[in-house]
């Protein structure tokens, strides 16, 4: 027998699928040298060509194309090792393109292919897709027991680089746990000796985003500046917009402007067309800024206009990812409960025509069984139901701002307060109201009505820090619990919410509406640590406010602000600007 060469396919094919993550230009070439004699070459080796054809079609964000393909090979491959690694290459699409149901469908369908597939690479590679994955959908606690099944199952002649990357990268961000600079380098060193160079420049963008985080952006763009001709050689869509957007922020922590918004549009370029990203949501914050401190106001207002469009796709791929991991959840459960339903369904008709054969004594252990079977039906119904009702439990939000709804508020408040009394602790309660609301509603109608109360929120939400309370009381009013806050702080910050909200950009069927807000702060100093108490006074004071004009924020407690909103005299803090109205007519909210 003829000893292959490198020239043979096979060898090209093995070749090929070795290196398209560390040496990505040559394995182009490869494929292309294959595809020209694809009609040729036995089955099996066209059904690997044609996977690692669609592998680099999703490697080129060309996900359309990719998952037709992909689809196919799973079904119809006649190698299961191949038909799992297509599998998991698809669960990787269907992430990235945000299309978190299908992905946990095809998840569930790798379990079943696993322990059809022989081959470890095979496995392990499956295992890395999948992870990556569970990163994208926010399952970081399941991504990291996958990383942890990867570093038990590495094939020889591999490293530990991706499981070490995957774990990290669960991780940093879930938050959960703190990530040193030194594990991240030593993953990375981990990826070079090893010659994934694609890993390990994955890997850097994290710890580019730890230094930024940590203040070092001189050292995060100095490191990004070093490997970007690298990763720009990759032509990788995905790797590159992060490198952009990383680099803008860097910059833009420098104070070096022109170079910031450099990288920034070289990210919106590299953006993947049609599809919703990370990268391109902080880009277009990004920009906002910088064009709003430069002065460009139109510039500016374009800019946030595509952040709130973006920023709204994240909230809600948070969301989806979380709601498709539990609806597939649920699907899973009650598949196996119709499963088991009809196993034992064919197990009493068993027993039915064993009852014809048994005396009278038989049949009562019959009835006892059925019974049984009955109750055991009766339980997993009841454990299902039960299941879903603690996910509907869950809901704690407000459905049209995404802020604490009434209920979660107050259940959080007094929470709080009761930790407060406990080390004696100043706490302060904020109410706010949006001025002339009803007339905007009657005016514009509702749907501007609900686009107000979202940018008014949004405006509030970028002056608030991470232990306050933030939560929606009904229609326009809002209330906001700042925990170790003094009353003259609470006054401060509540004018920067003040502030904020009258300066929200406004546009599309909005432009003609002028948003602005009174506020009523009481504090735990004057008004003790019962939630009813604080209400009542914060609700006089912002009576005080709406009284006195509006716009402007004040003080009181169960004493002066009560007796003040009878005496028609409060104490106020005077707006910074106070912007003028338009004319609405004499309502009062």
């Amino acid at each position: 027998m003829a000893v292959p060469t490198l020239d043979h396919p096979a060898q090209l094919l093995d070749r090929a699928d070795d290196i398209k993550t560390t040496n990505h230009a040559e394995f182009v070439k490869i494929l292309g040298r294959l595809d020209q004699d694809a009609a040729n070459l036995p089955a099996d080796q066209q059904w690997l060509l044609r996977y690692l054809d669609a592998w680099q079609q999703a490697f080129d964000g060309d996900y359309a194309r990719a998952g037709v393909a992909l689809k196919t090979i799973a079904e119809q491959a006649p190698d299961a090792a191949l038909r799992l690694r297509a599998t998991a290459t698809l669960i990787n699409i269907f992430g990235f393109g945000h299309r978190y149901e299908e992905a946990f469908v095809q998840l569930n369908r790798m379990g079943d292919l696993m322990p059809l597939a022989s081959d470890k690479q095979a496995r392990f590679d499956a295992m890395s897709e999948a992870t990556q994955f569970l990163v994208i959908a926010g399952q970081y606690e399941l991504a990291g027991e996958y990383a942890e099944q990867m570093f038990q199952n590495i094939p020889p002649g591999k490293t530990a680089c991706r499981p070490s990357y995957f774990k990290l990268h669960a991780l940093f961000h879930s938050g959960k746990s703190r990530v040193t600079r030194a594990q991240f380098q030593q993953a990375i060193d981990l990826c070079t000796q090893g010659g994934e160079s694609l890993i390990a420049n994955a890997m850097l963008s994290d710890m580019a985003t730890f230094d930024i985080e940590e203040g070092r952006a001189a050292v995060a763009t100095r490191l990004l500046e070093e490997h970007y001709p690298e990763v720009e050689g990759y032509r990788y869509p995905a790797l590159m917009e992060y490198f952009n957007v990383l680099l803008a922020r860097g910059y833009l922590k420098l104070g070096d402007v022109a170079r910031a918004r450099k990288f920034a549009l070289a990210t919106i370029a590299s953006a993947i067309k049609d599809e919703y990203s990370e990268p391109l949501r902080q880009t277009y914050e990004l920009l906002y800024r910088l064009e709003a401190q430069q002065g460009n106001a139109r510039a500016a207002l374009d800019y946030h206009e595509k952040y709130m469009a973006a920023d709204k796709a994240h909230l809600s791929d948070i969301g989806a990812g979380a709601l498709a991991y539990q609806t597939v959840k649920q699907q899973l459960l009650a598949n196996r409960m119709q499963v088991d339903t009809l196993a034992k369904q064919n197990r009493i008709l068993q027993l039915q025509r064993a009852l014809d054969l048994k005396a009278v004594e038989t049949s009562r252990l019959y009835i006892a069984l059925l019974l049984t079977v009955l109750a055991s039906i009766t339980l997993l119904f009841l454990r299902l139901k039960r299941s879903q009702m603690r996910f509907m439990r869950l809901a704690t939000q407000d459905s049209l701002t995404g802020i604490s709804s009434r209920q979660h508020f107050v259940d959080a408040t007094e929470q709080a307060l009761r930790l407060a009394a406990r080390t004696t602790r100043c706490a302060c309660l904020i109410l706010m109201d949006l001025d002339h609301f009803k007339q905007v509603n009657d005016t514009y109608g509702h749907v501007t009505g609900d686009l107000v109360l979202k940018r008014a929120v949004a405006a509030c939400q970028q002056h608030l820090g991470p232990r306050d309370l933030f939560g929606r009381l009904g229609g326009e009013e809002f209330a906001i619990l700042m925990p170790d806050c003094s009353a003259a702080q609470a006054r401060e910050r509540a004018e920067r919410l003040r502030q904020a909200i009258s300066a929200t950009p406004l546009w599309g069927e909005t432009r003609n509406v002028v948003i602005s807000a009174s506020f009523g702060v009481a504090s735990t100093d004057r008004s003790g640590y019962e939630l009813r108490q604080l209400m009542i006074d914060a609700d006089n004071a912002l009576y005080c406010a709406k009284r006195d004009g509006r716009d402007r924020v004040v003080y009181g407690d169960s004493d002066d602000a009560a007796s003040a909103s009878r005496d028609g005299v409060c104490e106020h803090v005077p707006p910074a600007d106070v912007m003028d109205l338009p004319p609405f007519s004499k309502s009062t909210g």
